[in-house]
């Protein structure tokens, strides 16, 4: 077993003065809230958004959808998950007879009384439609419709793409952490 350092960001967004409102979703797309039956489709999402991405090598449940499912079961029964931040994208076309699920976000109330946003993600093929931004505006409403005024979450640095959209929308970087991660070579 070898040791491996992945760096990560600590963002932060104040939500005071901003405005999450006014996002057109694509045709056929639609943002369900949390409910337990659906957690099935929250971890199917969680796995299709995770699965190839550097975030499976940091968190290795993220790679395996029933590692997915066990973490999706943690989070709802965490003491400060807020249903109002948590949400599933999904893609259901006027023809379509059942629901693709194509994107989840988490949203919890730490202990300090910040708001933390866990695993935001889109599926691949659902990406560079505004899904994403849109997904996170509705977890950042849910959060100030709860009296939270600052909400923060950790992205891996090799993750450009999220540190970019993060970055577009406010956040700001306030702390760098390092994950450790045990790596078997065979």
């Amino acid at each position: 077993m070898d040791l491996v350092y992945f760096k990560r960001y600590r963002m932060e967004i104040d939500l005071a003065s901003r405005d999450f409102s006014g996002r057109e979703l694509p045709e056929g797309y639609h943002f369900w809230p949390w409910d337990p039956s659906l957690l099935e489709a929250y971890a199917q999402a969680k796995y299709h958004s995770f699965r190839d991405e550097i975030d499976a090598n940091v968190f290795p449940c993220l790679g395996e959808l029933a590692g997915c499912r066990r973490l999706m079961t943690e989070i709802s029964r965490k003491p400060g998950f807020l249903l109002e931040a948590t949400w599933l994208a999904v893609h259901q076309p006027a023809e379509a007879s059942r629901p693709e699920y194509c994107g989840t976000v988490q949203g919890i109330r730490t202990q300090s009384g910040l708001g933390s946003i866990q695993n935001l993600g889109i599926t691949p093929e659902h990406r560079d439609m505004g899904l994403g931004t849109s997904l996170l505006f509705q977890a950042l409403e849910g959060f100030r419709r709860c009296g939270l005024g600052c909400v923060y979450l950790e992205v891996t640095a090799q993750n450009e793409a999220a540190i970019r959209l993060y970055r577009r929308l406010g956040f700001t970087t306030v702390k760098t952490v390092f994950k450790t991660v045990e790596v078997a070579y065979s």
